[in-house]
């Protein structure tokens, strides 16, 4: 199983950023469309446990969309062969000052494209010294 296949990854950054750009937009549409519609589709959030896409798409509908700009670092997107991925990374929101959103997705191809399986989102106080660049 080859690791980091350069045409694979380009597929997922791509997935990514476009994940990412709904997100900041509230394209709810989008959001949805790249997870996979499944009840064992998993994300847990800053406060909730959503199991299964109904409960992830009620959460997207009801969300507001005030405050969800925000700033990515040290992205690192995986690929493991050909149809699976994870991808991290770590988040700042200017409405959140001392703190770091951390967000890890996995990916899967499916016939219609790259989808989110399962995903966790945190945010935690933004940790101090040299244990921070991980």
């Amino acid at each position: 199983m080859e690791t980091d296949d350069p045409a694979v990854l380009a597929e997922v950054e791509a997935a990514f950023a476009a994940y990412e750009t709904a997100l900041v937009t509230n394209d709810v549409a989008t959001l949805e469309a790249l997870f996979w519609d499944d009840p064992r589709t998993i994300r847990y959030g800053g406060a909730e446990n959503l199991y299964g896409m109904e409960a992830i798409r009620a959460f997207r509908r009801a969300r507001s969309p005030a405050g969800l700009a925000r700033r990515l670092a040290r992205t690192v997107i995986t690929t493991h062969g050909r149809d699976l991925a994870t991808a991290m990374t770590l988040f700042h929101r200017d409405g959140q000052p001392g703190l770091v959103g951390r967000q890890s997705q996995t990916w899967r191809r499916f016939a219609e494209g790259w989808k989110v399986v399962a995903a966790h989102v945190s945010v935690i106080p933004e940790p101090d010294g040299p244990a921070s660049s991980g």
